[in-house]
């Protein structure tokens, strides 16, 4: 995925063509593609050059998201596209009701901390492995996974840029 200022989320990537009239597989990086890709919303784009992008239509084909753009109306205009980021501001992103509940591109970058004051590293990702979310620290070098659960990770302060870890036992030794 390219670079994109730190103001703007990428909410979708837009793929291969899908037939002559301008549609295009899109991946979308959101919870929500019917509400975020509906019909007439206008995105920016990552090179901005390429838009702003306004949606014509949106389906789905084979369990993947197909839209298409206001003037792009055939198969080389689409391709043209593909590869470009969707993109809004950060401020556009709706607010979370639940005070545990995180967007995982605001808790990539934040310091991690034990309780007792140890720096232990930067977190570089946040990845769901089989239900369960993690954060990928990188410690002395090396990624170490630890289970984003409260018991686990009981502080997250997005204010001061720091999580503060309670690491079980042997969690770091693997």
């Amino acid at each position: 995925m390219p670079e994109v200022s730190s103001d703007l989320i990428v909410v979708g990537r837009i793929g291969k063509a899908r037939g002559i009239k301008g549609h295009a597989f899109v991946m979308p990086f959101t919870d929500d593609p019917e509400a975020r890709f509906a019909v007439g919303s206008v995105l920016q784009t990552e090179p901005a050059a390429a838009g702003p992008l306004s949606i014509a239509s949106f389906s789905v084909a084979s369990g993947k998201l197909v839209l298409s753009f206001d003037g792009v109306e055939d198969r080389a205009a689409i391709e043209a596209l593909r590869g470009v980021s969707l993109v809004i501001a950060r401020e556009a992103r709706p607010e979370l009701e639940d005070p545990d509940d995180f967007y995982t591109d605001d808790l990539i970058g934040l310091a991690a901390r034990t309780e007792t004051g140890i720096e232990l590293g930067p977190v570089r990702d946040v990845i769901d492995i089989a239900g369960t979310d993690y954060l990928v620290l990188e410690i002395d070098g090396a990624e170490k996974l630890v289970p984003f659960v409260r018991a686990i990770v009981p502080t997250v302060d997005l204010a001061d840029g720091v999580i503060v870890i309670d690491p079980p036992d042997g969690l770091f030794e693997i």
